[in-house]
């Protein structure tokens, strides 16, 4: 399938690239320069340098990735001034449409080379006096074109909607995310309306992308691999099986209990390319190739424990000594106490960091303040793998050693369930069982060797977040970036002189 797809791109692309280098050959030989020089990479590059009259050493712009993007087109156009194309529309057409006006004006013998188009020289005996029309025209699409480039190669604007991150990360923050960080991801369906992600703005249903063009997934070279305890935004991975809204079960616990043909006759699935599911923003607890469990709602790394640091949220049990104090005192620490039921008389469980908790212990009217996770056999349901040989639950699961690009695991019926996501929807394979025996692609398979990467992300407020706990892990081309400050932070619910919060202004988030 992998030839025949690749054949058929091939055969589609041949006739447009043979006739955009014809074009470039014809133009060429009008410049003077002979036609044979336009089929050379890298060459044909420098010799256009010439032609318009920009400096060679322009060349090693090609080697810088995105700035090379900038430059080609800019060189191209200059290329077409050469020989009188200075209409906007000409302009587009060379940059969208080149392997049909090339050719056209390479056979034209109206098309004369002018000169070399970016000197002064030129300038003045080819004088184009814009209209107010094309102004605005060309200043509105560099100025989309320069920061969709930005968005989508260097930095991102997100904000904060759910409270899955408290409290390193707050309902009403704006952030920044890098792309530069850990490598930009290259658009996997490129023809997409400008700032939007995959929703029209001002609709709910209407597509603000085409996926007709799907590309593969390509990563530039980065700064840094993902590191434990990052905190990274990628796309949610189940975007494409969740068969009703908050759906609890995965769809491969459902198509063990209904078979694949129902599901999909029976529910909705939303089904959307990689790059424009929803964003999740959550912090990495464990990389590619890591062994990860959690135990009485303490995660476990490689064996080592790692406890949530202060900025998280587990819950708490608080017994006081007595309910008559003064309840300003709690204030500071948003523990809501009046909005929250008592487990019993003098007790509460709520919501707490490890330094509230700390400070919360040291009040005379407090008797004790506990970790409360759930109890390990407990199961609230929707935990991964929905296996129902794992008894786990969100505060007690694992050991899961998590995938990475290489390595090769051993297929069977205790394997599977945890790996299964990853090999057929991930990795693009057909996986079947038939009479006790996996077949992966049409053959048996009794180990498979994975291609990516996979990390584990969980959200800080651990009772509050939708996270790998109950979709898996999260493959790197979902991917997006890795957020670096906050930029602005708007509390909704206070009264308009404290809105913004100013001691989060261009924090840096760790």
């Amino acid at each position: 399938m992998e030839l025949a797809h690749l054949f058929g791109v091939l055969i589609f692309l041949a006739p447009v690239v043979i006739l955009q280098y014809i074009g470039l050959w014809k133009l060429f030989e009008k410049a003077g320069k002979p036609g044979w020089e336009a089929l050379v990479p890298i060459y044909s590059f420098w010799v256009m340098l010439k032609i318009t009259g920009r400096p060679a050493w322009w060349v090693i712009l090609l080697f810088i990735p995105v700035v090379n993007f900038f430059v080609a087109i800019g060189v191209t156009i200059d290329f077409v001034k050469c020989f009188g194309k200075f209409k906007f529309w000409e302009h587009a057409a060379t940059v969208i449409l080149s392997f049909v006006v090339l050719p056209l004006w390479g056979f034209d013998k109206n098309v004369k080379y002018l000169g070399e188009s970016v000197t002064e020289e030129f300038k003045q005996q080819h004088k184009y006096v814009k209209s107010k029309n094309r102004e605005w025209a060309d200043a509105i699409i560099f100025a989309v074109v320069a920061a969709t480039i930005i968005r989508v190669f260097f930095i991102e604007a997100y904000t904060i909607p759910s409270g899955s991150m408290e409290r390193s990360l707050l309902i009403g923050d704006f952030l920044f995310v890098s792309k530069v960080n850990y490598g930009a991801r290259i658009p996997m369906t490129p023809v997409a309306f400008p700032f939007a992600h995959h929703t029209m703005p001002l609709t709910t249903s209407t597509k603000a992308y085409w996926d007709g063009v799907q590309w593969k997934y390509h990563r530039l070279p980065g700064l840094s691999k993902i590191k434990r305890n990052d905190v990274v935004v990628f796309n949610f991975p189940e975007g494409d099986t969740v068969a009703v809204e908050n759906q609890a079960e995965s769809y491969y616990a459902l198509e063990r209990s209904m078979g694949r043909q129902q599901v999909r006759s029976t529910f909705t699935i939303i089904d959307r390319p990689v790059d424009k599911r929803e964003n999740f923003i959550k912090r990495c607890i464990g990389i590619p190739g890591d062994v990860i469990s959690m135990s009485n709602g303490i995660a476990n790394v490689n064996g080592k424990n790692e406890p949530l640091k202060n900025t998280g949220m587990m819950p708490y049990r608080i017994e006081f000594k007595t309910m008559d104090f003064n309840y300003a005192a709690l204030d500071e620490f948003k523990l809501n106490l009046g909005g929250t039921p008592a487990l019993a008389d003098k007790t509460y469980v709520v919501d707490a960091s490890p330094e509230i908790a700390d400070k919360l212990k040291a009040f005379d009217f407090v008797k004790s303040v506990t970790l409360s996770p759930d109890p390990a056999g407990a199961v609230p349901g929707g935990v991964f793998p929905n296996d129902p040989n794992r008894v786990w639950n969100r505060d007690n699961f694992g050991p899961i050693k998590i995938p990475s690009k290489g390595w090769t695991v051993k297929i069977d019926s205790n394997t599977m369930p945890l790996y299964y996501r990853a090999i057929r929807t991930y990795e693009g394979n057909k996986v079947e069982q038939k009479a006790g025996i996996w077949y992966i692609n049409d053959k048996v398979a009794t180990t498979y060797t994975f291609k990516m990467d996979y990390y584990w992300m969980m959200g800080d407020n651990r009772h509050n977040s939708a996270d790998s706990r109950y979709w898996g892990f999260v493959p790197e081309d979902h991917i997006v970036g890795k957020a670096l400050f906050v930029w602005m932070s708007w509390d909704s619910t206070a009264s308009f002189l404290h809105k913004i919060r100013w001691s989060r202004l261009f924090m840096g988030i760790h």
